[in-house]
């Protein structure tokens, strides 16, 4: 108990003086976070509206795949591109391994699945609902894609924190192609490993403690998004 209450009280400290490494290791895990979201959200939305929108042979096997792949787990992940960025890969000459840059395509081959699939389902709904109104209209089918994402924004803005927040928290894959390298790859759920093994609790719970704040601001974020969604409908 007495170690707990000394580690809480550190990072009580560490969080309310805005220790540099903290806030170093925060903005870089929000920059990764942020960059993959993003990147993720580039790729993922226009997959899910298409799939939406679209008919053709094994869509229902490419719909199955892409549910599948939220599952990923990250860790194959992080050897996959670990492989493929490494000094032997097919990439390697790229110089990657061990940056920011490889932990963002990490983050995105993970997250996107999960932006793409949740933006298909909202997608899909809308589609039921306008299919007739842009049929009419003799809509192009990037005419139909650009008018659905932009009804459903506010869908798809879930979409891309749920993203953001799968991201935030993941470890496996970016500790594998990160390498958790001090004031350059570290970010708050590699550290967070980091500082638990080295028995520095105070930074450990500091980082926690942040962590879970950014997950309560995701969550937060989504429910209100959820219930303007819902009010807007009425």
């Amino acid at each position: 108990m007495r170690d707990l209450a000394e580690g809480l009280s550190q990072a009580a400290h560490l969080v309310v003086t805005l220790d540099p490494d903290l806030i170093e290791i925060t903005a870089l895990s929000l920059k990764v976070s942020m960059g993959a979201t993003l990147v993720a959200c580039v790729l993922g939305l226009p997959l899910g509206a298409w799939l939406a929108v679209n008919r053709f042979v094994m869509r229902r096997f490419v719909i199955a795949i892409l549910n599948a792949l939220m599952g990923l787990p990250p860790v194959v992940v992080g050897l996959i591109v670990y492989v493929i960025f490494s000094r032997a890969g097919p990439l390697g000459v790229l110089g990657l391994l061990f940056t920011p840059t490889v932990m963002v395509i990490a983050q995105v081959i993970i997250i996107t699945p999960i932006v793409a699939s949740i933006a298909h389902q909202a997608i899909r709904d809308l589609w039921a609902d306008y299919h007739d109104l842009l049929i009419s209209l003799n809509a192009s089918r990037l005419q139909r894609i650009q008018a659905l994402l932009w009804d459903g924004r506010r869908a798809l803005m879930t979409a891309g924190l749920a993203g953001f927040g799968r991201a935030i928290g993941e470890v496996g894959a970016i500790m594998v192609v990160g390498g958790n390298i001090d004031h350059a790859t570290r970010v708050l759920t590699t550290a967070i490993a980091l500082e638990t093994g080295k028995g520095e609790f105070g930074m450990a719970l500091a980082l926690g403690f942040v962590l879970i704040g950014l997950s309560i601001l995701v969550n937060l974020t989504l429910h209100m998004l959820g219930r303007t969604e819902r009010g807007s409908r009425w």
